[in-house]
């Protein structure tokens, strides 16, 4: 299959969070196929170190939930590459944890991992977009926090509030040609996926009968549509949560 590309994303400077594997990797390799200058952030070293030296975007390791360390990635990448003008907002963790069982400790993290770096990430990055004369912020929701989930209940907390922030973000960042968008996506069967919830062939048949469409999504589909949100052809798109779920009811 044939992808659109994107000649305004050339040479411009890209930072993904969580993008070692899965949806994010994807969205590593999208963007430098575009030709951007890109970095992403992770803690999985090895997987990280392999995705850099196979496309050669820039490789941080890092601990999203320790905000100076990603404000000090942040400025080592924008030192590097240039001011970044294209932050995915991807990282995220979906465990889950039965609410009879919830801790203090687990709120906590569980809105770290999946929600606090985003906020703080793009407040570091802001300055350079502005003096740039704009950017692009895609923030990653889910479904999840639409249709609930069982023992789902601090993710989709915090991907509903990843919505909240994009639309008051996108009313205060716009005036500097700064658009911020969301991202909720459904059921999609990365590695990490079919290992810890979705072992069972007849799970992933249960949610394919409740899409429109009778595919799988890829992780391939959710970063066409990062691209498409960062570059210069969504240019009036701002304040908006694109569901990519298949029709899913």
């Amino acid at each position: 299959m044939t992808h659109a590309r994107y000649p305004s994303l050339a040479g411009r400077t890209v930072l993904i969070t969580g993008g070692a594997s899965g949806i994010g990797e994807a969205m590593v390799r999208g963007f430098v196929a575009n030709a951007a200058r890109v970095a992403f952030l992770d803690l999985q070293a090895d997987a990280g170190a392999a995705l850099a030296a196979a496309t050669g975007a820039k490789f941080l390791a890092c601990d999203l939930t320790d905000i100076a360390a990603v404000q000090a990635a942040i400025a080592t990448v924008a030192q590097a590459l240039g001011p970044i003008t294209v932050l995915v907002n991807n990282a995220a963790n979906d465990r889950r944890i039965a609410f009879d069982t919830l801790t203090e400790g687990d709120f906590d993290a569980m809105l770290a991992v999946n929600f606090r770096h985003a906020v703080f990430a793009s407040q570091a990055v802001l300055p350079g977009m502005r003096a740039a004369g704009g950017g692009a912020i895609v923030n990653m929701s889910s479904v999840a926090w639409m249709g609930g989930g069982r023992e789902m209940e601090i993710y989709a907390a915090a991907k509903a509030a990843m919505v909240g922030f994009t639309n008051s973000l996108a009313r205060d960042a716009g005036p500097d040609r700064i658009r911020v968008n969301a991202i909720a996506p459904g059921m999609i069967i990365t590695p990490r996926q079919r290992a810890l919830w979705f072992q069972d062939e007849s799970q992933i048949a249960a949610g394919l009968s409740r899409q429109c469409l009778p595919d799988l999504i890829a992780v391939e589909d959710v970063a066409n549509l990062a691209l498409f949100l960062a570059a210069d052809d969504s240019r009036s798109i701002t304040k908006q949560c694109f569901m990519i779920n298949g029709g899913s009811r």
